[in-house]
Formats: structure tokens, C-alpha cells, sequence
């Protein structure tokens, strides 16, 4: 690839390929061989985010469709809302509700400073867009959002392909509920393989502070037959299964949606996580990035 550990560019298609050391380690944001202005952010050769400056409403990762399809059915369509995230990566999620609910308000909370001024030099956002960008740690950030203020909060915090620790316990969730409007929606991007120990302890989790959960996976990751992402979704109102699960089923990449018994069932007698027991995610096993 050809990497440099200052940074700089080299070419790839035709298009320059920028390659910068971030707090994270060593990003690259590499160009879409297929669409003109799209572009995706690798750190330290783990894919983080794909963007297309020209449609933001187009999600490439499978883990962000299903993402998506959380965020449109959090409101009725084209409602804005207020959202909050936890991670930023290139705000792929905040360019896409801000493309398909006009007018929303969101906050980003990135704790690598660099990489947040790479992507907005690079990947600039729309100057209509309300979205504001916060370089701190998820949990401190999280702390400053007002009570009761996001109809919508989604975690997707990674540190060497790994969520940390502190964002996997009940007292993590508490903040999150505690910001969340009544009947508002968590989000959450999880990654875990066989034999599933972090995944169902995260259920195990959510299930003593949500009312109603859903877990969106692909099936192969579900029977802990590879490594891959799962999106778990909690809110204290029914959330809508029927539709979430038509939608997960109709992606490129179709996958299964838990809720119910099953999920319970599924968590195998995990207990919940808190902060004196919590651990970091586990590493992906290299062969996950080949």
C-alpha cells in the first residue's frame, strides 16, 4: 500500500489516496473505485466508515445499513430529530440523518481530535447541516448531553478494533438513558465471534435498562460461525420488529432480527456488565480486514 507514517497522498485509480497518522494510529482515506466522490477511512488497515460526498443517504457497510434502518424508523419519515453519537469515524451517520431528516440536530462525540479535523478538511460537511462535533472521550461527551434531550443516541466507539471497556456497562447505559427523551431509541454497533460471550453479555446488559430489544445480525455471526457485527437497539416503547425486520432482510447482505424469548434465550444466562467487571470487546481475528 505503499503507507508513510507522516502522511501525504499517493495515487490509486486515478485519485489521490490521503494517508495521515491519527490519534488512532495511521489512517488512510482511500477513494471509490466506483463512485466519483466516495471515499473510505481505513485506521490501521481495520475499514472504519465509507462516505459519498455526492449521496450521503448511500451506506456501504453493511453494519451502517442496518444503522440506517434504525434511524428511519426512529421518527416518521423525514422528521427531524435530535440525535446523538458516540464515535464519529468520517460521520457517515451523521451526513445520513442530516441528509434524510432535514433540519435534525445532532451532536458527534470523537475522542481523536486529528482524525475529526482530517475528515472535515478532507470530507467537509454540509454548512447547513446542524451538526456539531465534540472531540472528548464517548462517556464524558455523553455527560454534557442535556436530560431527556436525543430522540436517538447510537454508539459505534472503536479503539483498535475494540469497544472499550466503559461503554460496555448498566452505569454506561444509565447516561445513555438518562439523555434519551422518553420513548427514545439506543443504537448500538457491537462486533463479537464465536463463542459470543461479549455479544450476549451486552443483551444481558441492555435487557436491565430497556423495556424492548432487537438485535439485527447476520445470521452466520448469530450461530457464532464468524466474526462480524451485530446492531442491538433498546428503547422503553415497542419498537417496530415487523418493519426493522423487512428491511434487514431486503439488504444486499440479508440479516436476521432477534427480539422477544429468542433474544432472551439467545443470551444463555449471560449476567449484566458493570463497570468493575467490564472488559474491552475482543480483537477481530486478522483474517477479518484480508
Amino acid at each position: 500500500m505503499g503507507k508513510s507514517k507522516g502522511g501525504g497522498r499517493r495515487r490509486q485509480a486515478g485519485v489521490e489516496a490521503v494517508v495521515e497518522s491519527v490519534d488512532g494510529g495511521l489512517a488512510e482515506l482511500i477513494p471509490d473505485r466506483e463512485r466519483a466522490r466516495a471515499w473510505t477511512l481505513v485506521i490501521d488497515g481495520a475499514p472504519q466508515s465509507h462516505v459519498d460526498l455526492d449521496d450521503p443517504a448511500y451506506l456501504s457497510f453493511e453494519y451502517q445499513r442496518r444503522l440506517g434502518h434504525v434511524i428511519d424508523l426512529a421518527a416518521p419519515p423525514g422528521r427531524p430529530v435530535h440525535a446523538v453519537h458516540l464515535g464519529g469515524g468520517a460521520l457517515t451517520l451523521a451526513r445520513y440523518v442530516a441528509a434524510t431528516r432535514p433540519r435534525s440536530t445532532q451532536q458527534v462525540v470523537e475522542r481523536d481530535g486529528a482524525l475529526v479535523r482530517l475528515v472535515r478538511r478532507e470530507l467537509p460537511l454540509d454548512p447547513n447541516a446542524r451538526i456539531r462535533v465534540r472531540s472528548a472521550d464517548a462517556r464524558e461527551g455523553l455527560a454534557k448531553v442535556p436530560d431527556g434531550w436525543a430522540d436517538l443516541v447510537i454508539t459505534d466507539v472503536f479503539s483498535g478494533a475494540r469497544t472499550p471497556a466503559h461503554l460496555t456497562s448498566t452505569e454506561f447505559l444509565d447516561d445513555v438513558r438518562r439523555a434519551l427523551k422518553p420513548g427514545g431509541v439506543y443504537a448500538a454497533n457491537l462486533a463479537d465471534g464465536p463463542p459470543l460471550a461479549h455479544l450476549r453479555g451486552q443483551i444481558a446488559t441492555a435487557a436491565t435498562r430497556f423495556g424492548q430489544l432487537a438485535l439485527v445480525a447476520d445470521p452466520a455471526v448469530l450461530r457464532g460461525k464468524r466474526f462480524g457485527n451485530a446492531v442491538l437497539v433498546g428503547s422503553d416503547h415497542p419498537l417496530p420488529v415487523a418493519e426493522l425486520t423487512r428491511l434487514a432482510a431486503s439488504d444486499p447482505h440479508p440479516a436476521r432480527v432477534e427480539h422477544g424469548r429468542t433474544l432472551t434465550d439467545f443470551t444463555g444466562g449471560a449476567v449484566p456488565v458493570t463497570d468493575l467487571a467490564a472488559v474491552a470487546s475482543p480483537a477481530p481475528p486478522a483474517s477479518v480486514f484480508r
